[in-house]
């Protein structure tokens, strides 16, 4: 036997393991990720070729892609992560970041025709919109919400916001503390569309603040969403088009009325309104003075002493000499 012969077969086997090792090693696939910036399709190419390839993905590369898209959420998803696992998986949170999944009718949500998921191009996920979804109870967890994705439904209906989400932690988070104080029950008939796991309706559960509805603009029992147990958010809405008369109040707190009809003036805030709901005071002058006539009644509040007195026809408010310790309350009795 020549040598050639002898060498030929030997040649082909160490390139077949040198192919093998080159494709399973991490560092190389790392470094071939970070050349294409972690292009979503193939990396779901490479998880689909073998067994090997799909736990190197789910282990390792699928972190490597949210951390690359979502650094800053990531980084607060990992720190209640465990042996560098979230729950629900990394290939979860993944999908989670780049798939809208789509809509059906549920128990308080009804569609008159479904909507498919479909894979987006760009998300924002923001924990401003996600404290919003929280109740005053459960204002110390971490929730991340996605902008509603736009859906048409036709001329006859509004549009169909799909939004999507995830909790830092959901295992020792108030919100699943809720949950189970208020026996809340499972769904039989949903699923999370991004691990799989059951999940519990929050509108069943009457865990769903008005503030919700006011950050996806949407009105008042016009959206149902679904937490999972690994933390997972999922939800539609009826995206409402917003008015110049729409309620601009704050998220957090609720207005209070006052019984008296007296509203407060601040050093901040120089307008009044009458009791009769008349013109407020004109804007202060180039000289810093708030200018009005008619019958004016003040008291002022200071150290638990209130004084009162009447003034005339005119009054002038030096705004620059008034201290910031003071409590003005003005009632202002327009003539007929």
């Amino acid at each position: 036997m020549s040598a050639d012969k002898r060498l030929k077969p030997n040649s082909q086997c160490q390139v077949s393991k040198s192919g093998e090792s080159g494709i399973l090693n991490e560092r190389i696939l790392l470094i071939v990720f970070e050349s294409v910036k972690w292009d979503l399709q193939l990396l779901c190419l490479i998880a689909s070729l073998n067994r090997k390839l799909q736990a190197i993905a789910e282990r390792l590369l699928w972190r490597k892609l949210c951390e690359y898209r979502a650094p800053r959420m990531v980084e607060a998803l990992a720190k209640c992560a465990t042996n560098g696992r979230i729950n629900g998986g990394w290939h979860a949170l993944a999908k989670l970041m780049f798939y809208c999944c789509g809509s059906e009718s549920t128990r308080n949500f009804k569609l008159s025709q479904p909507r498919r998921g479909h894979f987006v191009t760009a998300s924002r996920f923001s924990k401003t919109s996600g404290r919003s979804f929280l109740t005053r109870k459960c204002r110390g967890d971490l929730l991340y919400v996605s902008d509603p994705c736009e859906h048409p439904m036709g001329d006859k209906e509004d549009d169909l916001g799909i939004f999507r989400g995830v909790f830092q932690g959901f295992h020792r988070s108030r919100t699943k503390a809720r949950l189970v104080q208020r026996k809340a029950e499972l769904e039989d008939r949903v699923r999370c569309p991004y691990c799989g796991a059951r999940v519990w309706s929050m509108s069943s559960a009457r865990l769903v603040p008005k503030c919700a509805a006011r950050r996806l603009g949407s009105h008042d029992g016009g959206l149902d969403y679904f937490v999972c147990v690994n933390g997972h958010l999922h939800g539609n809405c009826w995206l409402v088009p917003l008015s110049s008369d729409e309620d601009g109040g704050d998220d957090d707190e609720d207005d209070d009325d006052d019984e008296s009809g007296v509203n407060d003036l601040d050093y901040d805030n120089r307008t009044v309104k009458t009791e009769k709901d008349s013109e407020p005071f004109p804007p202060p002058d180039q000289n810093n003075r708030i200018v009005c006539s008619g019958s004016l009644t003040i008291a002022i509040t200071k150290r638990n002493q209130i004084f009162h007195w009447n003034k005339g026809m005119h009054l002038e408010l030096h705004l620059e000499f008034l201290p910031l310790n003071l409590y003005l309350s003005l009632w202002i009795h327009t003539r007929d």
